[in-house]
Protein backbone atom coordinates (compact mmCIF):
# COMPACT_ATOMS: atom_id res chain seq x y z
CA UNK A 1 0.00 0.00 0.00
CA UNK A 2 2.94 1.91 0.67
CA UNK A 3 4.08 4.41 -2.29
CA UNK A 4 6.13 7.70 -2.44
CA UNK A 5 2.87 9.26 -2.75
CA UNK A 6 1.43 7.96 0.04
CA UNK A 7 4.78 8.48 2.26
CA UNK A 8 4.47 12.32 1.41
CA UNK A 9 1.04 12.21 2.04
CA UNK A 10 1.17 10.02 6.09
CA UNK A 11 4.21 12.65 6.76
CA UNK A 12 2.13 15.83 6.12
CA UNK A 13 -0.79 14.35 8.28
CA UNK A 14 1.34 13.70 11.36
CA UNK A 15 2.55 16.80 11.01
CA UNK A 16 -0.64 18.63 10.88
CA UNK A 17 -1.65 15.89 13.91
CA UNK A 18 1.65 17.10 15.93
CA UNK A 19 0.07 20.86 15.39
CA UNK A 20 -3.22 19.86 16.89
CA UNK A 21 -5.21 18.92 13.87
CA UNK A 22 -7.13 15.78 15.47
CA UNK A 23 -8.68 15.13 12.20
CA UNK A 24 -5.62 13.87 10.50
CA UNK A 25 -5.46 10.75 12.69
CA UNK A 26 -8.41 9.63 11.07
CA UNK A 27 -7.14 9.93 7.57
CA UNK A 28 -4.11 7.98 8.80
CA UNK A 29 -6.66 5.45 10.11
CA UNK A 30 -8.79 5.31 7.08
CA UNK A 31 -5.90 4.32 4.80
CA UNK A 32 -4.01 2.23 7.53
CA UNK A 33 -6.79 0.45 9.33
CA UNK A 34 -7.20 -2.32 7.03
CA UNK A 35 -4.08 -3.32 6.36
CA UNK A 36 -3.11 -2.97 10.51
CA UNK A 37 -5.89 -5.40 11.26
CA UNK A 38 -4.63 -7.88 8.50
CA UNK A 39 -1.40 -8.03 9.55
CA UNK A 40 -2.48 -8.22 12.92
CA UNK A 41 -5.35 -10.91 12.58
CA UNK A 42 -2.67 -12.83 11.07
CA UNK A 43 0.07 -12.36 13.81
CA UNK A 44 -2.62 -13.38 16.54
CA UNK A 45 -5.01 -15.35 14.55
CA UNK A 46 -7.89 -13.60 16.02
CA UNK A 47 -10.07 -11.24 14.22
CA UNK A 48 -11.31 -9.21 17.67
CA UNK A 49 -7.61 -9.12 19.14
CA UNK A 50 -6.39 -7.45 15.94
CA UNK A 51 -8.80 -5.18 15.64
CA UNK A 52 -8.49 -3.98 19.53
CA UNK A 53 -4.81 -4.11 18.88
CA UNK A 54 -4.81 -2.00 16.08
CA UNK A 55 -7.78 0.65 17.84
CA UNK A 56 -4.68 0.70 20.48
CA UNK A 57 -1.89 1.34 17.64
CA UNK A 58 -3.87 4.43 16.70
CA UNK A 59 -4.17 5.49 20.50
CA UNK A 60 -0.59 5.22 20.64
CA UNK A 61 0.07 6.97 17.44
CA UNK A 62 -1.90 10.49 18.48
CA UNK A 63 -0.27 9.88 22.30
CA UNK A 64 3.33 10.19 20.91
CA UNK A 65 2.22 12.35 17.83
CA UNK A 66 4.85 14.77 18.93
CA UNK A 67 7.82 12.12 18.56
CA UNK A 68 7.10 11.02 15.15
CA UNK A 69 10.30 12.00 12.48
CA UNK A 70 9.00 12.88 9.40
CA UNK A 71 11.88 11.23 7.76
CA UNK A 72 10.69 7.86 8.68
CA UNK A 73 8.50 6.13 7.08
CA UNK A 74 5.10 6.30 8.60
CA UNK A 75 3.77 2.71 8.01
CA UNK A 76 7.28 1.53 9.21
CA UNK A 77 6.54 3.43 12.55
CA UNK A 78 2.76 1.97 12.74
CA UNK A 79 4.03 -1.58 12.00
CA UNK A 80 6.39 -1.07 15.03
CA UNK A 81 4.09 0.06 16.99
CA UNK A 82 1.69 -2.75 16.59
CA UNK A 83 4.36 -5.27 16.66
CA UNK A 84 5.42 -4.35 20.25
CA UNK A 85 1.63 -4.53 21.32
CA UNK A 86 1.20 -7.84 19.09
CA UNK A 87 4.29 -8.90 21.38
CA UNK A 88 3.04 -7.71 24.41
CA UNK A 89 -0.41 -9.48 24.32
CA UNK A 90 1.31 -12.84 22.96
CA UNK A 91 3.21 -12.20 26.64
CA UNK A 92 0.25 -11.63 28.41
CA UNK A 93 -1.81 -14.75 26.98
CA UNK A 94 0.53 -16.98 27.74
CA UNK A 95 0.76 -16.17 30.92
CA UNK A 96 -3.51 -15.99 31.47
CA UNK A 97 -4.06 -18.75 29.21
CA UNK A 98 -7.26 -19.38 31.37
CA UNK A 99 -8.90 -15.58 29.77
CA UNK A 100 -8.95 -16.71 26.68
CA UNK A 101 -12.43 -17.22 25.99
CA UNK A 102 -12.25 -16.86 22.24
CA UNK A 103 -11.22 -19.78 19.51
CA UNK A 104 -8.65 -19.18 17.13
CA UNK A 105 -9.85 -17.61 14.56
CA UNK A 106 -7.87 -18.77 11.64
CA UNK A 107 -11.22 -18.43 8.92
CA UNK A 108 -10.00 -15.43 7.04
CA UNK A 109 -10.17 -17.53 3.84
CA UNK A 110 -10.32 -16.18 0.64
CA UNK A 111 -13.35 -18.49 -1.51
CA UNK A 112 -11.21 -19.96 -4.57
CA UNK A 113 -11.99 -19.04 -8.41
CA UNK A 114 -15.76 -18.95 -9.28
CA UNK A 115 -14.75 -21.03 -12.47
CA UNK A 116 -13.53 -23.91 -10.10
CA UNK A 117 -15.52 -26.83 -9.52
CA UNK A 118 -16.58 -27.11 -5.81
CA UNK A 119 -13.87 -29.77 -5.06
CA UNK A 120 -11.32 -27.52 -6.71
CA UNK A 121 -12.42 -24.70 -4.44
CA UNK A 122 -12.50 -27.20 -1.52
CA UNK A 123 -8.85 -28.39 -2.20
CA UNK A 124 -8.00 -24.51 -2.43
CA UNK A 125 -9.90 -23.69 0.91
CA UNK A 126 -8.16 -27.18 2.77
CA UNK A 127 -4.52 -26.01 1.36
CA UNK A 128 -4.80 -21.86 2.31
CA UNK A 129 -6.26 -23.18 5.81
CA UNK A 130 -3.41 -25.41 6.29
CA UNK A 131 -0.97 -23.02 5.08
CA UNK A 132 -2.61 -20.05 7.67
CA UNK A 133 -2.86 -22.92 10.03
CA UNK A 134 1.55 -23.60 9.93
CA UNK A 135 2.20 -19.72 9.86
CA UNK A 136 0.24 -19.56 13.16
CA UNK A 137 2.63 -22.17 14.04
CA UNK A 138 5.74 -20.21 13.58
CA UNK A 139 7.80 -19.01 16.18
CA UNK A 140 6.27 -15.18 16.60
CA UNK A 141 9.64 -13.00 15.29
CA UNK A 142 9.84 -15.80 12.26
CA UNK A 143 5.94 -15.34 11.63
CA UNK A 144 6.47 -11.28 11.97
CA UNK A 145 8.81 -11.16 9.05
CA UNK A 146 6.85 -13.46 6.66
CA UNK A 147 3.78 -11.83 7.29
CA UNK A 148 5.07 -8.33 6.49
CA UNK A 149 7.32 -9.35 3.31
CA UNK A 150 4.41 -11.60 1.70
CA UNK A 151 0.77 -9.97 2.64
CA UNK A 152 2.17 -6.37 3.16
CA UNK A 153 5.57 -6.03 0.61
CA UNK A 154 7.12 -4.27 3.15
CA UNK A 155 11.16 -4.75 2.18
CA UNK A 156 13.76 -6.47 4.71
CA UNK A 157 14.70 -2.51 5.27
CA UNK A 158 11.40 -1.98 6.51
CA UNK A 159 11.13 -5.08 8.37
CA UNK A 160 14.28 -4.69 10.17
CA UNK A 161 12.95 -1.30 11.50
CA UNK A 162 9.97 -2.82 12.93
CA UNK A 163 11.71 -5.52 14.73
CA UNK A 164 14.16 -3.40 15.93
CA UNK A 165 16.92 -5.49 13.76
CA UNK A 166 19.06 -6.05 11.03
CA UNK A 167 18.37 -7.18 7.71
CA UNK A 168 20.64 -9.71 7.79
CA UNK A 169 18.64 -11.01 10.69
CA UNK A 170 15.33 -9.95 8.92
CA UNK A 171 17.11 -12.10 5.75
CA UNK A 172 17.75 -15.04 8.05
CA UNK A 173 14.38 -15.17 9.71
CA UNK A 174 12.40 -15.06 6.29
CA UNK A 175 14.69 -17.87 5.09
CA UNK A 176 13.93 -19.82 8.06
CA UNK A 177 10.48 -18.73 8.40
CA UNK A 178 9.74 -20.67 4.67
CA UNK A 179 12.23 -23.54 5.24
CA UNK A 180 9.93 -24.44 8.46
CA UNK A 181 6.67 -24.02 6.29
CA UNK A 182 7.87 -25.98 3.73
CA UNK A 183 8.74 -28.62 6.56
CA UNK A 184 5.50 -28.53 8.45
CA UNK A 185 3.63 -28.38 5.15
CA UNK A 186 5.68 -31.54 3.58
CA UNK A 187 3.33 -32.55 0.64
CA UNK A 188 0.50 -30.64 0.85
CA UNK A 189 1.14 -28.22 -1.30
Amino acid sequence: MSSPARDELDAELMRTLAEGDDLALNRLMDAWSQPLISYLMRLTGSHATACDLAQESFVRVHRHRLEYRTSQKFSTWLFAIATNLARNHARWRSRHPEALTEPENLRELPIASTHASPDQQAAANERLAAVQKAVSELPHDMREVLILSTWHGQSHTEIARVQNTSEKAVELRLYRARKLLREMLGGQL
